[in-house]
């Protein structure tokens, strides 16, 4: 295990860690209270970055969540998708990650050219959460950024799509969910905002692994110029 984390740790980004004081509890326990349980949207007020009350949720709450462009969604419908391993599968999708869903809500996937390629990685029986996000170089200079909902989904329907020792953090439901929360972001609540990189549609997966934070680097150090 040592060794696959020091791989993880070397090639993605590491999630920050996430300590919830009771402070900052309470003010989401606040939050929760003043929200219309009919409509379901947080009204967010907080000073806490959002992820950190989406980790709240996922930890404290026993809910999933669910990131997208759509901001109106009452029933998250099942439907031929695919999982990591590229296997089919008629389901909603989730995850009890609190960056991830972000990515997708804030992602406009109608700027999307080529492909796009992203994850949460885990590894059994540890806490730390590892990220890639990538993209083409056209749909980066599409200005691929938007507004988003993510949205707060009950957990009992849910099984994790994976057993293995290292997997996505993917969860799957093949019924019908409602949402019971949602909550707007913006591309600014996404914390790997700048840790996306860019890659050629046609290179394989393992060369976007290998290359991801040295891209990142060579971006960064290119504004620097």
């Amino acid at each position: 295990m040592g060794f696959i984390s020091f791989f993880l740790r070397k090639y993605f980004m590491e999630k920050p860690p996430i300590l919830i004081d009771s402070d900052e509890a309470a003010a989401y326990e606040r939050l929760l209270a003043q929200t219309n349980p009919e409509a379901g949207a947080i009204e967010y007020d907080c000073p806490y970055p959002k992820y950190r009350f989406i980790a709240y949720m996922t930890e404290q709450k026993a809910m999933l969540v669910h990131g997208s462009n759509h901001t109106a969604i009452d029933r998250f419908e099942t439907r031929r998708q695919t999982l990591y391993n590229g296997k089919y599968v008629e389901a909603v999708f989730a995850t009890s990650d609190a960056i991830w869903p972000i990515f997708y809500a804030v992602f406009n996937r109608s700027k999307l050219y080529g492909n796009f390629r992203n994850g949460c990685i885990r590894v059994k029986k540890n806490v730390n959460r590892f990220y890639f996000f990538s993209l083409t170089e056209a749909t980066m200079n599409n200005f691929p950024w938007t507004s988003g909902t993510v949205y707060f989904l009950p957990k009992e329907s849910f099984a994790r799509s994976s057993s293995g020792f290292v997997y996505f953090d993917e969860w799957i439901s093949r019924e019908t969910v409602a949402p019971r929360y949602k909550l707007a972001v913006s591309a600014e609540d996404f914390p790997f905002i700048e840790a996306v990189s860019s890659h050629r549609s046609e290179e394989s997966i393992m060369k976007t692994w290998l290359l991801y934070k040295r891209r990142i680097r060579e971006k960064l150090a290119s504004r620097q110029d």
